[in-house]
């Protein structure tokens, strides 16, 4: 069943409300996009890919008739771009319903650093989603019931945050790199619903993960050297996930359009995939890690991004008002 056949059978109407989806020129991205659009939300693509953006919004409106797309160029491996998106879009006085922090990457085989010198993952993942989602609080306290929707990963559970070293400066290893970053995403999404539910802000804060989804993602490392026994093992593992327990992208995307759009939803929920070990199936609420759920991992984590990033989010200090 195609994203948009399955989201007009299992999604709300949406009609009337305003969605951003970052990373959304392709991968879960787009499928993410192309089903909120299905079901009637007005939707803004974001992603550094300018062709692949335009691409992608071509695309929606051949499957979607009606559809109201958009693309706008973002690049969240620079922060001064982040703030200038931000403030485009708060210019408009425009309401933001649903925010999907989706855009990522593989990490390189070797470190690298985004415009301000964060390690690439850590900085787009991230502190590019923790300052976008701060710089667009007023688009989203505009809203009746805003949400915010994290994408995290299987591997969270195989890490652990390394408050002495979040940018990977004393060890890089891939992927630890992305298991870190993923357990990120989760508790910050955890941490976001605590701070808006001691504040009252009319916000909810959510992650979701698509199992084992088959993009492109992987293409990503095309052309980097190989460096030893553990840099050829992890393309092994990754190219074994991929053929023997990978999903469509279009299925990776259901757990996440479920936690933007469904009416049954509660903050601080994590949605993953049914099936064996969570790695393919339909929509279903899964369990976090006890790191994911450490109240106190969240409160360190989001002074860590606040300084970090320079955003503070200016919901009445929500932080202090969470008592963290």
């Amino acid at each position: 069943m195609s994203t948009v056949a399955w989201s007009r059978a299992q999604l709300p109407d949406l009609r009337g409300k305003q969605a951003l989806v970052t990373g959304a020129a392709s991968g879960l991205g787009l499928e993410v996009a192309l089903g909120l659009a299905a079901r009637g939300a007005q939707v803004v693509l974001a992603d550094r890919n300018v062709a692949g953006g335009e691409a992608a919004v071509q695309r929606i409106r051949r499957e979607v008739a009606d559809a109201r797309v958009e693309f706008q160029a973002l690049d969240l491996a620079d922060l001064g771009r982040v703030r200038a998106f931000a403030a485009a879009w708060t210019a408009r006085g425009q309401p933001l319903d649903i925010l999907v922090n989706s855009a990522g990457i593989l990490p390189p085989l070797q470190r690298r650093t985004t415009a301000d010198g964060f390690e690439l993952k850590f900085g787009i993942n991230v502190l590019g989603h923790f300052a976008l989602s701060g710089l667009l609080w007023d688009a989203l306290q505009q809203s009746a019931a805003a949400r915010v929707v994290w994408v995290s990963s299987l591997v969270h559970r195989h890490a652990r945050l390394d408050f002495d070293d979040l940018q990977s400066q004393h060890a890089y290893a891939p992927q630890t790199v992305y298991n870190q970053a993923k357990l990120a995403c989760l508790v910050l999404a955890l941490q976001l619903q605590r701070q808006c539910v001691a504040a009252g802000a009319p916000v909810i804060g959510l992650a979701a993960h698509p199992g084992v989804a088959r993009t492109a993602l992987g293409t990503s490392r095309d052309g980097q050297k190989r460096r030893g026994v553990i840099d050829h093992l992890t393309d092994f593992s990754f190219w074994l996930a991929m053929k023997f327990f990978g999903q469509a992208q279009d299925r990776g995307a259901r757990p996440i359009l479920h936690a933007a759009t469904a009416v049954d939803v509660q903050g601080g929920e994590f949605y993953g995939p049914d099936g064996f070990a969570e790695m393919a199936g339909e929509p279903v609420r899964v369990k976090a890690s006890a790191p994911a759920l450490d109240a106190e991992v969240g409160r360190r984590l989001w002074q860590a991004c606040e300084q970090l990033s320079g955003v503070r989010y200016p919901a009445s200090d929500l932080q202090a008002q969470a008592g963290t």
